[in-house]
């Protein structure tokens, strides 16, 4: 992950940071007012400028201002750009992958450098298919309904063939994994609100 620019921020003066304004969804969107960013500056910028607090609240740096960030989920949203190649949603190869694990709603997990990451459904079919059974055949619907029947912690038998390895896949509650991961998905305000200044590219 590339860190934001934090160069020269001594001679800014202290500014309330800002919340509930801008927003992450689940396909890796970013959102104002729950309105879609088109812009492809303002993304390039928001993308360069994203970053994390060491109590995991993500933010974007905004001069001298942090807009903290509304998580739809996890603070990295994985999207694949060829058939063997997966991008955060800042635009950043991922490299390799470290863990897997299904929620029990069907979505991906994927843990990577950056932290924990969720694969933007429209590309689950993909990955599906580089699920494998113990002797190497590809796992299909039944065995993967039987591994999301099966409690967090329990040792799975399928694995994600990605990239020449085998990532065991696990399973986890969606209501746990901010905890498990570290990361705050709405930012609580812990000062008196003060005037808000706009996101600039």
């Amino acid at each position: 992950m590339k860190m934001p620019d934090f160069s020269g921020m001594l001679r800014w003066p202290n500014v309330p940071a800002c919340y509930g304004w801008l927003s992450l969804d689940r396909r890796g969107q970013w959102r104002m007012r729950r309105e879609a960013v088109t812009h492809a500056g303002l993304v390039n910028f928001l993308n360069r400028q994203y970053g994390h607090d060491e109590h995991g609240n993500f933010f974007v740096q905004n001069g001298p201002q942090r807009v903290f960030v509304e998580l739809e989920y996890t603070p990295w949203v994985l999207r694949l750009s060829s058939e063997n190649t997966l991008l955060t949603h800042t635009g950043d190869t991922v490299e390799e992958i470290h863990g897997a694990a299904f929620d029990e709603e069907g979505n991906l997990l994927l843990e990577c450098l950056d932290g924990i990451a969720l694969l933007c459904d429209r590309d689950l079919p993909a990955l599906l298919a580089c699920l494998r059974q113990p002797g190497g055949e590809a796992a299909n619907d039944a065995d993967l309904l039987d591994l999301l029947d099966q409690a967090p912690g329990t040792s799975s038998q399928i694995s994600l063939e990605w990239n020449g390895k085998r990532i065991p896949v696990g399973v986890l509650r969606r209501c746990e994994v901010a905890l498990r991961y570290g990361f705050v998905a709405s930012p609580v305000q812990s000062s008196a609100p003060g005037p808000d200044l706009p996101i600039t590219e």
